[in-house]
C-alpha cells in the first residue's frame, strides 16, 4: 500500500533533497514548509546554504509541471505541496499560529481525506513527534541516511587466534587471512577475513599469551610500521593508541582519511595534535604544510557571526582543548609547565602567528581545498552526514584528514548515534584502502584514575 508522507522543513535542511527518496510514494510539502524555506534562504550559515539548495530542488520539479497538482518521480512517486486543511481544529492548547502546529493541521486534514492511505509525518524534531502521537498522527525521523545502531558499527580493530605455526611469519612475510580464526560460544573455529585496513590483536592459539600486533593491507596481515614511534616525545600507553598512532603516522598518499572514535579521555586529540606537531618539526621531509584545527559546535557556528572580535577571537572560546592539549605538548615537564604562565602562552602564541598552527570555524572551512594539509575535525559527531562529506571531498594533494570524536557526546538536536557524520563517514568508508579506522575503548580511558573510576561506576 502507497503511503504519504507529510515532510517536516528541518528534513529538508538536513538533506536538501530528501523529498527525492521517497520511493514510489506520495509525498506533501505544507505550504508553510515553503514559508520557512523563504525565511532561512538569505543566511550565510548552513541553514541559509541548505534551504537555497532545497528550493532549487524544488524550482526543477516545478519545471517539470504543477507542483499544486503534483509532479511525478522517477520512482513512480508523487511530489506535491499542499496548501489547504487550514480549517483543521486542534486542541485549545496548541496555537494555530505556530509553524510546528500548521502541519500538524496537514497531516489531519490528510489522514480524514485519505483515510484509505497511511500518513506518516517526517521530522527531525522530537517534540514534534510527540505532539503528532497525541494527535493520533504517525511521525518518524528521516532515515534514509541512519547507519547500524553504535554498538554495531565499524571500531577498526579484531582479536583473532592465529595458528601456532604462522604465528611468527607477521614480521617476515605477513600473515595470510587463512591462519587467522575466532573461537564461537559453541567452541568450533570460524575463519574471518577483515576489512581492508583494519587493525588486529593477534593471538597465538596454543600460547594465548604470546601477543602480536598488526594490520590487514588487504592482502595479508602486516606489522605496525610505527609501534616504535614517539611522535613529539608521546609513547603509546594502550593497544588502541598503538593502533591510533599507526593511523596518524602513516602518510597521507596512503592513509589520507583517518577516523578516530572514542570517549573523553582516551587522547584522541592529544595525540592528533602529537603527530601534527611530529610531522611539521621533526619529520626528515616535512609532509604538511600546517596543522589545521576545527571543532563544530551546532549553536557556536551559527552564532558565530554576531560575536566581536576576529574570526581567531570569535572561535578562542571554542577551541580551548585544542590549547590545553598544546599547552601539555609544547613543554612535556609537568612540573615546570606552568610556573611561567607567561613564557608557555608565549611559545603557543607564536605556534598560530607563524601559521604553523591554526584553527578555524567549521562556517568557514566548508567550500575550501586543503593542499598540503594536517586537518583535524574535533568533535566531528556534530556534523551532519552532508558536512562530513563536503570536508572529505575538499581534501587535495598531500593533506591528512582526521575526525575526531564520540558518537554518544552529541549537541546537534537534530542528530543522534546513528545520523552523526562521523559515524555515517565512519560506516561509508569502512572498506575504502584510503582510509584508516579505530575506535578507543572505555578501557583505554588514559585522563587521570578519577576519570576512570567514573566511568566504571557511572
Amino acid at each position: 500500500m502507497k503511503k504519504i508522507y507529510v515532510i517536516d522543513t528541518n528534513i529538508l535542511i538536513h538533506e536538501p533533497e530528501a523529498i527525492l527518496n521517497f520511493e514510489d510514494n506520495e509525498v506533501i510539502i505544507p505550504l508553510v514548509v515553503l514559508e520557512e524555506l523563504d525565511g532561512l534562504k538569505n543566511s550565510e550559515k548552513e541553514k541559509g546554504r541548505n534551504a537555497r539548495e532545497a528550493i532549487r530542488c524544488l524550482e526543477k520539479l516545478r519545471m517539470q509541471g504543477d507542483l499544486v497538482i503534483g509532479v511525478a518521480t522517477e520512482q513512480g512517486g508523487i511530489i506535491r505541496i499542499e496548501k489547504n486543511y487550514i480549517d483543521m481544529e486542534l486542541p485549545v492548547d496548541m496555537p494555530e499560529d505556530k509553524m510546528d502546529n500548521r502541519i500538524l493541521k496537514v497531516c489531519l486534514g490528510l489522514q480524514k481525506e485519505y483515510s484509505d492511505e497511511k500518513t506518516i509525518l517526517v521530522t527531525k524534531d522530537i517534540l514534534l513527534r510527540i505532539k503528532a502521537q497525541m494527535l493520533s498522527i504517525t511521525a518518524q525521523d528521516y532515515t534514509t541516511d541512519r547507519i547500524v545502531r553504535q554498538e554495531e558499527q565499524y571500531s577498526g580493530r579484531m582479536e583473532v587466534f592465529v595458528e601456532e605455526d604462522h604465528f611468527k611469519e607477521l614480521k617476515k612475510k605477513g600473515i595470510k587471512t587463512e591462519y587467522i580464526y575466532q573461537m564461537g560460544e559453541d567452541g568450533v573455529r570460524h575463519p574471518v577475513v577483515p576489512e581492508m585496513n583494519q587493525f588486529l590483536i593477534l593471538k597465538a592459539d596454543q600460547s594465548t599469551k604470546k601477543v602480536q600486533l598488526g594490520r590487514f593491507d588487504g592482502t595479508k596481515i602486516v606489522p605496525l610500521q610505527y609501534k616504535k614511534s614517539k611522535p613529539y616525545g608521546v609513547t603509546p600507553r594502550n593497544v588502541g593508541q598503538y593502533f591510533l598512532q599507526e593511523a596518524l603516522m602513516t602518510p597521507a598518499e596512503t592513509a589520507p582519511l583517518v577516523i578516530v572514535k572514542g570517549m573523553a579521555g582516551t587522547a584522541k586529540t592529544f595525540y592528533a595534535v602529537a603527530v601534527g606537531l611530529e610531522k611539521v618539526f621533526n619529520a626528515e621531509k616535512k609532509e604538511y604544510r600546517k596543522i589545521l584545527i576545527s571543532r563544530p559546535n551546532a549553536q557556536f557556528d551559527d552564532d558565530i557571526g554576531y560575536l566581536p572580535g576576529t574570526e581567531q577571537e570569535k572561535i578562542s572560546p571554542l577551541m580551548r582543548p585544542i590549547i590545553d592539549n598544546l599547552e601539555q605538548l609544547i613543554d612535556s615537564d609537568e612540573e615546570a609547565r606552568y610556573k611561567n604562565e607567561d613564557e608557555l602562552h608565549a611559545k603557543i602564541d607564536e605556534l598560530f602567528s607563524r601559521g604553523v598552527v591554526g584553527t578555524e570555524a567549521m562556517n568557514f572551512i566548508r567550500g575550501r581545498s586543503f593542499v598540503n594539509t594536517y586537518l583535524i575535525i574535533d568533535e566531528a559527531q556534530n556534523m551532519t552526514p552532508k558536512q562530513v562529506t563536503g570536508i572529505i571531498t575538499r581534501a587535495g594533494k598531500g593533506t591528512k584528514v582526521i575526525l575526531l570524536g564520540d558518537p554518544k557526546q552529541i549537541d546537534n538536536p537534530y542528530l543522534d548515534e546513528q545520523t552523526n557524520g562521523l559515524s555515517y563517514a565512519s560506516e561509508h568508508m569502512k572498506e575504502s584502502p584510503y582510509c584508516y579506522q579505530i575506535t578507543l575503548n572505555a578501557e583505554e580511558c588514559e585522563r587521570s584514575e578519577l576519570a576512570m573510576d567514573a566511568i566504571q561506576r557511572m
